[in-house]
């Protein structure tokens, strides 16, 4: 970790926290990770045919990542010693395209809506809402469970969506950010365990685990410190306590840390049964002992705790570049 890429960082986590992604931007220009997806679709319909075994499938599936990260990491590698000719130019313009790779406003904004949704226009405007940005049946949710997907949203994006993309930045600068964000694409497009994919796939999803592992980990720290914020030490502790109690309740090897941490912070029951598209996964709930009801404050009072960790994240990379 240099200085130079932390205060970077530091300022591109500002410049998103007040700016986030513009709609009326993204109506005009495509962002950049819509080229990632036209890459990863691209060798998908060329390498993934129907008439291949499972072995060879995998076998073209590991290609096509190790493929699409070297790519992605070269062409960090170029844009950065771009910038770096331009000077103090080149240190903005780096931060902003570090912004545009990150999700603190955006994702605050979109799980704001499910709140709204609720209020201005009752369940058919919180499911309405919720459907955005979770997978899950909305027509299967009553108010707490709509309440409990967007919670649930909140935190596992918080790891992948901010945490995540900063941490690979800090460690390996732009090679290491436009890797990461190009996995994270590939996972969630042939990552998943369908007939298609299931092989395919499999190294993608398997390396997203292992990239997104150190910062699953790191938030439920920055989770427990936004809890510290806003409603002092008990949950703080609460919130580190469930994490560390109940992380391994969830399906995924990362998800389940930063939800169990945001369950704690927030006293709540999280996860539990839920219905992806017509199927139904069976799970325990997250906080057991924990408030079983969530409502639309729930919804603010963990905007508000990830608000708090996004703000101790950015004050610990000044520091750490400080010193």
């Amino acid at each position: 970790m240099s200085e130079t890429i932390l205060l970077i960082l530091a300022l591109a986590l500002v410049i998103d926290r007040v700016v986030g992604d513009p709609d009326w931007l993204w109506a005009r220009v495509p962002h950049p990770v819509v080229f990632f997806g036209k890459a990863i679709g691209f060798l998908d319909g060329r390498l993934n045919r129907d008439d291949l075994e499972d072995g060879a499938r995998k076998r073209r599936g590991v290609v096509t990542i190790v493929l699409l990260l070297v790519l992605s990491a070269w062409f960090g590698h170029l844009l950065h010693r771009l910038f770096a000719a331009f000077g103090p130019l080149g240190f903005l313009l780096e931060a902003v395209l570090v912004a545009v790779f990150l999700a603190q406003k955006s994702l605050a904004d979109h799980v704001r809506r499910v709140a709204e949704g609720l209020r201005q226009g009752g369940l058919e405007g919180g499911r309405a809402a919720v459907s955005m940005i979770v997978g899950r049946d909305p027509k299967t949710l009553d108010e707490p469970a709509v309440c409990r997907a967007a919670i649930e949203s909140l935190a596992e994006n918080f790891s992948d969506g901010v945490v995540a993309p900063a941490f690979w930045y800090a460690v390996a600068g732009l090679p290491g950010l436009l890797a990461y964000k190009m996995l994270n694409t590939a996972d969630s497009m042939i990552g998943h365990k369908s007939p298609k994919y299931l092989h395919f796939g499999w190294a993608s999803a398997r390396l997203d685990d292992l990239a997104n592992l150190p910062a699953a980990r790191l938030s439920i720290l920055l989770i427990a410190a936004g809890a510290l914020i806003r409603s002092g030490a008990r949950a703080a502790r609460d919130a580190l306590t469930v994490a560390l109690r109940d992380h391994g309740l969830h399906r995924s090897p990362n998800s389940g840390w930063p939800e169990a941490a945001m369950a704690g912070a927030l006293d709540l029951q999280l996860a539990g049964p839920r219905i992806y598209g017509g199927v139904k996964v069976s799970e325990p709930m997250i906080n057991g002992p924990g408030r079983a009801v969530a409502t639309s404050k729930d919804i603010d009072a963990g905007i508000a705790v990830f608000y708090g960790a996004c703000t101790v994240m950015t004050a610990a990379v000044v520091a750490i570049a400080m010193i």
